[in-house]
């Protein structure tokens, strides 16, 4: 592994996570943040490009920050190896901000390998977006192009992880209910939980209390327009026009659908209760154990 002067660095907090399970929002919270951040700088009148999210915030996975740490590429690398890497990647995507670098990741809070997924040395705080597991079931079997009885079980498999690709490094997700569990347990520092259904459902309220978490102040205008351009529909437009370079081969479509509830129309009757049987207090802590989840007691 190389090594350079950053290796004896004293590290300084200025991570904040935003952490989720894939297809739990986590792209629409980087969007909001972009636009939000326009809005308090009073950049323009036009939303936020989709395929500029590198402008405000980080991806701690993307390959090419391991084959710098690595001097080789990902694909020579084993699977110690990166995991070794992993929290000195994560400190140079943090070295020499000023202010707060905002850093998607899909990891959850483990040890792999001997090594941790996530470096709290240089973290400040955490944003963890959780959403129904059901209706996720749904979104990552249509972005995965694989049958949802097939994802329901990846998403209670304990050694569950996102495989290496030319892009990107693995990321272990484990099951849906340990991943969740591990973020919500940190203890040293401030996680502020924010639901997708939420986001939906009450958005000047959901995304005003993020932005107070992250100590940004704008005011209701501000908050509301940052809001719209970030919408579900503006997001979908700008996809239909020119992509979106986070997409990858098997999905579709990245922006979908953007509903909740959408499990309902489509699982079977034993998709559902396979979800719940593996997930129901993780469900039951979140609000999703509703009557009409599939949950025999």
């Amino acid at each position: 592994m190389s090594t350079s002067s950053s290796e004896n660095r004293s590290h300084v907090q200025t991570a904040i996570w935003l952490a989720s399970y894939p297809k739990s929002g986590n792209t629409w919270v980087r969007i909001f943040l972009h636009n939000l951040m326009r809005e308090l700088r009073e950049q323009g009148e036009g939303a936020q490009s989709i395929n500029a999210l590198h402008e405000l915030t980080a991806r701690d996975a993307l390959a090419a920050g391991f084959a710098r740490r690595l001097g080789k590429p990902v694909a020579e690398a084993t699977l110690r190896e990166i995991a070794q890497a992993r929290t000195e990647v994560q400190a140079d995507l943090a070295h020499g901000r000023k202010g707060p670098v905002y850093v998607k990741t899909h990891n959850a809070v483990a040890t792999i390998e001997g090594f941790p997924t996530i470096n709290f040395d240089i973290t400040l705080a955490a944003v963890y977006i959780v959403r129904n597991p059901l209706d996720v079931a749904v979104s990552y079997a249509h972005y995965s192009s694989l049958p949802a009885a097939k994802v329901i079980a990846f998403m209670a498999n304990a050694d569950a992880n996102i495989d290496v690709d030319p892009r990107r490094v693995y990321e272990f997700l484990g099951s849906w209910s340990f991943h969740a569990a591990s973020w919500m347990s940190v203890p040293h520092r401030p996680v502020l939980l924010v639901r997708y259904e939420d986001m939906l459902a009450s958005p000047e309220r959901t995304f005003g209390r993020l932005a107070s978490f992250l100590r940004l102040k704008p005011n209701a205008k501000q908050l509301s327009r940052a809001i719209e351009k970030s919408s579900f529909a503006e997001a979908a437009s700008q996809e239909e026009r020119s992509g979106f370079t986070e997409r990858p081969p098997t999905a579709g479509r990245f922006f979908r659908s953007g509903k909740a509830g959408q499990w309902r129309e489509v699982l079977s009757q034993s998709e559902i209760e396979a979800v719940v049987r593996a997930h129901a207090p993780m469900m039951m802590r979140f609000g999703y154990l509703t009557e009409d989840c599939g949950w025999r007691g």
